[in-house]
C-alpha cells in the first residue's frame, strides 16, 4: 500500500534538509566561578531532546545544532525550561539559524577593526531588537573609547582597551536597551560560523 504521508514520501535528501541548523549561546556560564555546567552536559540535554548533530565550542556556552519546525524563540523558550528542569540551570539561551549568523558575519560595520583586533570586536546577542532610540541612549551612555552600532537584534562593538576594565557593561547595556543579550568576540563568532556550515 503506498504511504499517503508526505513526511515518508520524501526522498533521504529532502528529509535532511528539513532540518535546520541553529547556534545558541549561553548566557554567563562557567565564567569567574559562576554557574559551572559541563559542555558534554549541555551537548547531552540537547540530544535528550531530540535535536541532531550536537556540538559545541569552548566552555563559555555555545551550541550548534540540527531542529526542525521550530522557531528560534520557541527553541531559546525550550531550553531555558529544559535546562533549568534537568540541570538545574536558571540562564537565558539565544538562538539565531545558520543563516542569521551569516548575516551577522556579511553586516559587521567594522571590518577594519575585525581584521586588525577582533579579540576587542564583540557582538552582542539579544533578546529582542531595540528601538532606535534605546540604541541612540546607549551611545549617549558611554563614557569610554568604546563604539556601538546597533542592527536588528544584535550590536557591535569595539572595545579599543578592552572589555575587563570598560564601563560598557552588560548590565548598562540591558538597562539602555530594555532588553537582554549575551556577548561574542569576532574570533568567535567567526568559529560558530565555521562549525554551522560544516
Amino acid at each position: 500500500m503506498p504511504c499517503r504521508d508526505r513526511a515518508c514520501s520524501l526522498t533521504p535528501y529532502a528529509a535532511a534538509a528539513t532540518q535546520v541548523i541553529h547556534i545558541a549561546l549561553l548566557r554567563g556560564i562557567n565564567v569567574g566561578g559562576h554557574k559551572q555546567v559541563p559542555m558534554a552536559d549541555l551537548r547531552d540535554l540537547l540530544m535528550q531532546l531530540g535535536f541532531a548533530d550536537v556540538r559545541s565550542l569552548l566552555q563559555s556556552g555555545n551550541l550548534v545544532f540540527g531542529a526542525k519546525g521550530r522557531t528560534s524563540a520557541q527553541l531559546e523558550r525550550l531550553l531555558e525550561v529544559e535546562a533549568e528542569k534537568r540541570l538545574g540551570l536558571q540562564t537565558d539561551f539565544f538562538v539565531r539559524t545558520a543563516k542569521e549568523w551569516k548575516d551577522v558575519v556579511a553586516h559587521n560595520p567594522f571590518p577594519k577593526e575585525a581584521a586588525r583586533d577582533p579579540g576587542h570586536l564583540v557582538v552582542m546577542f539579544l533578546k529582542d531588537a531595540p528601538s532606535a532610540v534605546g540604541v541612540k541612549a546607549l551611545q549617549a551612555a558611554v563614557t569610554g573609547p568604546e563604539v556601538v552600532r546597533g542592527a536588528s537584534k544584535h550590536l557591535y562593538i569595539v572595545y579599543p582597551d578592552g572589555i575587563g576594565r570598560s564601563r560598557l557593561t552588560n548590565a548598562l547595556i540591558d538597562k539602555q536597551l530594555g532588553t537582554r543579550g549575551t556577548g561574542r568576540n569576532w574570533n568567535t563568532v567567526l568559529k560558530l560560523a565555521i562549525l554551522a556550515a560544516g
